[in-house]
């Protein structure tokens, strides 16, 4: 028979202190705990001792930031306890645990195996590690590609782009890592959510199998958040499972130097996407123009299409503020190339200016990867700053990152660029290169392989993230005149500092996808992303040979796709940035119709809309910078307390007001030959859930009502009545699901009662309405605040306070609005106009 080799003991036999940090020793390894301010609190374990820097060196570090009490309680004892500043403690074997005591929460460990629980201040449980194993190390090895001269490589064309892959190739090991997993045991009921952005409508992560890894159609991110308000986040950089079985749950990282997290307390999901910003990073502020419309499509073939769509949309008075350029800006033959091909675009400044003129900016397309032949791709070739074998740079070095923006400055920058679209920043989608769509699982080690080829497995997710810095600290070394902006397909913890703003990728059209778009996005938010957006009305409209090629609207613009398209746009309207982008069909609103055609009037209103919520908009933005806030979120966030609205996942809030309720399922009528007759389904009907807690009015833009407080006053008593009739905003109770009637002019937007919401008269852009006046909309029913804020819309002044914040109120009791400034009142644009939008009968 053969031998048993008998499992390391992993009950502690030593607990110590030394400068903040607790440490737990086992024959099995070192637990090490760091408890630190605002409810953060690592936890390391490492089957050496050894915790080197290079495990999450991008985090801040607040070791030593926060007091503690150690303590110790046998099985049967009275408690021991440990003045943190007393140093070592040596136990003798008794079981029992470990306490780690703040005024933020608690961390119990198990002596006998040294599994974690975490309790919040009122003493309940939030999660507990398993009692049994709780975590386990698997040492691999880390290889590297050699001789890549020699390697085979195979060129494939996507309809993502022409994309290399090694077949085979000669590999040398550089070093070792560990594979980590942690058993976790989970509370029946909540919910948890984040890791990114799924590609197939995921919300809740329970009883399933998660796979946290980059491609098109999906973001990977290492932080997982729970409706029982905590958090974790990995400090890893390597790809990441999360797995719940009937029997065990586990997260599992696939290269690293030990096992490390954080877990994140809060007394509300706010506070844990705080935590997470503390440590990766406070979000970089957008310019003013990024809350405008971006006009997009695959693709602006010329400088004059690009002008010609430009005064198009100045003659008809559709808002618009930035236009983009998508691939192929290079001369044909040279992908990836940063140049502008001189025959379709023969002065890219003069072009940029005439944009400039009308306030319109310019983004464009930008790649990681440069063909062979191309002198950008033969610059880093020679210095050796390309990522083996591949035409795509080295994002993870300096000197390549430093090249790469030298490429950008020398060619594009001097042009007048604005913004930067970088694009394929996984920069591998393996997925894509299938005629079937791969499982799930099979993308996940799909990509794991192609990616350990060409990459460091350790640091395989996060390649974008190291682009995005490429961008960030080669423009803001080039100029701080303008705000980076970065419209990016992946990202990683971190990735928010750099101006970025996330999209899901090349989707497809059909109302299934509206649906599970509505979900991921929330999913992202949920991550501590605050910008995200996606291609309104879908990449890919009409179905091809391509298992992503996927859209139901084989006919194109149809009444059919008209519709779809609309109630999207509709909703993007209220995403972080409004964007529409797409290919088979041209996606300007004058394809959709023209003036007095339901769906193009529908189109301009929601841009319109848009236009008028600007100020709403761009303050929510300032907040996300500066107090590490969030735009767009589940209504988890805000109505934790209420256990219906914690499960909704298509509806979501929009700061502190707004609940937005996105019209995702078609409702037209058939006709006797199956056809939809969408001339009478103009109104769409759907299920709303109305969070208790609050009372709730329909939210629209159309006339407001002066005020006038003496005429006001006595009748806005009586708000709350049964009889009260709003004349252009109808008032409900929370607490309800209502079923609620929509035309298709219009989404479903409710504004909570005690809202104050800065609004300003819409113009063909930004620049245009700077000075205007600014109607504050007063939705009474509580108390209401909003401070709004005001700076030069671009450049970093902000960094150095040069901005303005206007406190605005409303009293309930006192029936009355008041509002100061404060800050650097040379921002303070307008005069404030309080207006009620509500009158009652």
């Amino acid at each position: 028979m053969m031998d048993v080799i008998p499992d390391k003991d992993r009950s502690i036999s030593k607990v110590y202190e030394n400068n903040g940090v607790v440490f737990m020793e086992s024959e099995a390894g070192t637990l090490r705990v760091i408890p630190q301010k605002g409810g953060i609190v690592r936890v390391s374990f490492s089957n050496d001792g050894v915790f080197c820097k290079e495990q999450g060196e991008d985090f801040a570090d607040y070791t030593g930031s926060i007091e503690y009490t150690l303590a110790e309680r046998a099985a049967f004892d009275n408690t021991k306890t440990i003045n943190c500043e007393n140093g070592t403690s040596n136990t003798d074997n008794c079981m029992g645990y470990v306490r780690i005591i703040t005024h933020e929460g608690e961390v119990r460990i198990d002596k006998t195996v040294g599994a974690i629980s975490f309790y919040n201040t009122a003493g309940e449980l939030l999660l507990s590690e398993r009692i049994s194993h709780p975590r386990e190390l698997e040492k691999i090895s880390l290889y590297r590609m050699v001789n890549a001269d020699n390697a085979q490589i195979e060129e494939i064309v996507t309809a993502d782009g022409v994309k290399k892959k090694v077949k085979a190739a000669d590999r040398e090991e550089y070093g070792t890592a560990y594979k980590t997993r942690t058993y976790f045991e989970f509370d029946d009921e909540e919910i948890l959510t984040g890791f990114g952005q799924g590609e197939n409508g995921e919300w809740n992560l329970r009883n399933s199998t998660y796979y946290v890894h980059q491609a098109n159609r999906k973001i990977a991110m290492p932080m997982m958040i729970s409706s029982r308000n905590y958090g974790l986040l990995f400090s890893t950089e390597s790809l990441i499972m999360f797995s719940e079985t009937a029997d065990k749950a586990y997260i599992q990282t696939e290269a690293d130097y030990y096992l490390d997290y954080y877990f994140l307390f809060g007394n509300d999901p706010f506070d844990v996407v705080k935590n997470y910003r503390r440590l990766t990073g406070k979000a970089a502020m957008l310019p003013l123009w990024t809350c405008g419309y971006i006009q997009s499509k695959e693709r602006y073939k010329s400088q004059a299409e690009i002008l010609e769509t430009a005064d198009e949309f100045r003659k008809r008075d559709i808002g618009l503020d930035c236009i983009v350029l998508d691939w192929m800006s290079w001369e044909d033959g040279k992908w990836g190339q940063k140049s502008f091909d001189r025959v379709r675009f023969p002065d890219p400044k003069a072009m940029t200016d005439k944009l400039h003129e009308s306030g319109i900016h310019f983004m464009m397309s930008i790649w990681p990867n440069m063909s062979e032949g191309t002198e950008n791709n033969r610059e880093f070739k020679e210095r050796g700053l390309l990522l083996p074998g591949m035409s795509i740079y080295n994002a993870f070095s300096k000197e390549a990152r430093d090249l790469y923006w030298s490429q950008v400055e020398r060619s594009l920058w001097q042009g007048g660029v604005d913004a930067w679209w970088c694009d394929s920043s996984e920069p591998i989608t393996p997925e894509w290169e299938h005629s079937i769509e791969p499982a799930d699982s099979e993308k996940y080690f799909e990509f794991r392989e192609n990616a350990s080829n060409i990459m460091p497995l350790e640091k395989a997710n996060a390649f974008s993230k190291y682009h995005a810095q490429t961008i960030w600290d080669g423009q803001r070394n080039s100029s701080k005149a303008k705000r980076v902006v970065n419209l990016t397909r992946s990202g990683w913890a971190g990735s928010q500092k750099y101006g970025t703003i996330l999209w899901s990728g090349d989707i497809s059209a059909s109302w299934d996808t509206l649906a599970k778009q509505v979900r991921v996005g929330l999913q992202l938010a949920a991550s501590g992303m605050p910008y995200w957006t996606l291609d309104t009305g879908a990449f890919f409209v009409k179905k091809g040979i391509q298992w992503y090629w996927d859209g139901d609207y084989s006919k194109g613009i149809d009444n059919a796709y008209k519709k779809l398209y609309v109630r999207w746009l509709e909703y993007a309207a209220f995403l972080p940035v409004f964007r529409a982008h797409g290919t088979d069909v041209e996606r300007e609103p004058w394809a959709f119709g023209e003036r007095g055609d339901k769906y193009y009037e529908a189109i301009c209103e929601t841009i319109r809309n848009r236009y008028k919520l600007i100020p709403y908009i761009y303050s929510l933005g300032a907040f996300v910078h500066l107090e590490d806030g969030m735009i767009m979120r589940p209504l988890m966030f805000d109505f934790n307390n209420d256990e219906k609205a914690v499960g909704i996942s298509d509806q979501f809030m929009l700061g502190d007001s707004l609940m937005v309720c996105p019209i995702v399922e078609e409702s037209g009528v058939k006709d006797k030959c199956g056809e939809e007759n969408f001339a009478e389904s103009d109104i769409d009907t759907r299920n709303i859930y109305l969070p208790k807690g609050a009372g709730w009015y329909e939210f629209t833009l159309g006339e407001l009502i002066e005020d006038d407080m003496n005429r006001l006053n006595p009748a806005i008593k009586n708000y709350t009545e049964e009889s009260g009739s709003a004349s252009f905003h109808k008032y409900y109770e929370g607490g309800q699901t209502i079923r609620y009637q929509c035309p298709i002019n219009r989404i479903p937007v409710f504004v909570k009662a005690g809202s104050i919401i800065p609004t300003k008269k819409p113009q063909g852009c930004t620049d245009a309405m700077k000075g205007e006046n600014i109607e504050v909309l007063i939705y009474p029913g509580a108390d209401a605040e909003f401070r709004l804020y005001e700076d030069a819309g671009d450049g970093y002044g902000y960094e150095n306070g040069e901005y303005c914040i206007t406190e605005l109120s409303w009293n309930e009791e006192a029936k009355s609005y008041s509002y100061s400034s404060s800050g650097d009142l040379r921002f303070r644009e307008g005069e404030l106009k309080f207006r009620f939008p509500v009158t009652y009968s």
